[in-house]
């Protein structure tokens, strides 16, 4: 496996939650992490509580501008760029007979388009280190929930991107994985104004038995599995499952 020791990491959505924590994980080992997100002083608190070794700056990854932005930073920051880990997104619910034109497409757009085009523009970077891309996915694409469809779909969008791009960037030594996370307390329910705080831990201690290991997760067990993607050289195209055993559909009598 790779060394992740001097790697150069550019991790988007990460003010809070999965992000910051793979922030936090990698730099902890030796990487040079830049982080990216909309709300500077979230980033900022971020960086700074990680130390030097991160580099924190505001951006939207929807705009073209700031994705050329955020990557120009990390290159600078870690002398070249080794990995992308696109982590940002948003939660978007709504009743079947309900939908909105416009949500569903600022949905993709957040969700999916944005982390396209930020790949595209980095393969060639990432092609002279052999280096890698990993999305975030989800275990909605293995667990139905009622009413989460725009989420859900998105991110089975992510993950069938994840096989065609590995196809294809294979031939430039660029591997391209999926994790797919179970629950994992974050930002991202209070951020869509889905839940009130109250509401978001009564609903991770609802969902906590649906897990096969009887818990949510954290984000530093996402980070692991990240870090394994990335420093991995044989693997490519997989969507990993790290989600407590949520997607085996058991249930706890």
């Amino acid at each position: 496996m790779r060394e992740l020791k001097d790697m150069s990491v550019l991790v988007t959505g990460g003010g809070s939650g999965i992000g910051a924590g793979i922030a936090r994980y990698l730099a902890g080992r030796g990487a040079r992490v830049t982080i990216s997100g909309r709300r500077q002083e979230k980033i900022q608190a971020v960086a700074n509580s990680i130390g030097p070794a991160c580099l924190g700056i505001a951006g939207d990854v929807t705009v073209d501008a700031d994705r050329h932005r955020m990557l120009e930073a990390a290159i600078a920051h870690g002398g070249k760029l080794d990995a992308l880990v696109n982590n940002a997104a948003n939660m978007y619910r709504q009743a079947v007979g309900e939908y909105t034109e416009a949500l569903l497409k600022e949905a993709f757009d957040t969700n999916v388009i944005s982390a396209m085009m930020l790949s595209s523009i980095a393969v060639p970077h990432l092609e002279k280190t052999q280096g890698s891309i990993v999305f975030i996915g989800s275990t909605h694409t293995r667990r139905a929930f009622p009413g989460a469809s725009p989420y859900a779909t998105t991110k089975a969008a992510v993950e069938g991107l994840t096989r065609v791009m590995a196809a294809e960037l294979g031939r430039k030594l660029i591997r391209v994985g999926c994790i797919l996370p179970g629950a994992v307390s974050t930002e991202l329910n209070l951020r869509a104004g889905l839940f009130t705080a109250p509401q978001a831990t009564e609903r991770y201690a609802a969902v906590a038995p649906l897990h096969a290991l009887g818990r949510i997760g954290t984000e530093t067990e996402i980070a692991e599995a990240v870090e394994y993607l990335i420093r991995a050289e044989w693997v490519t195209g997989v969507a990993l499952e790290v989600d407590g055993g949520i997607a085996l559909g058991v249930s706890q009598f």
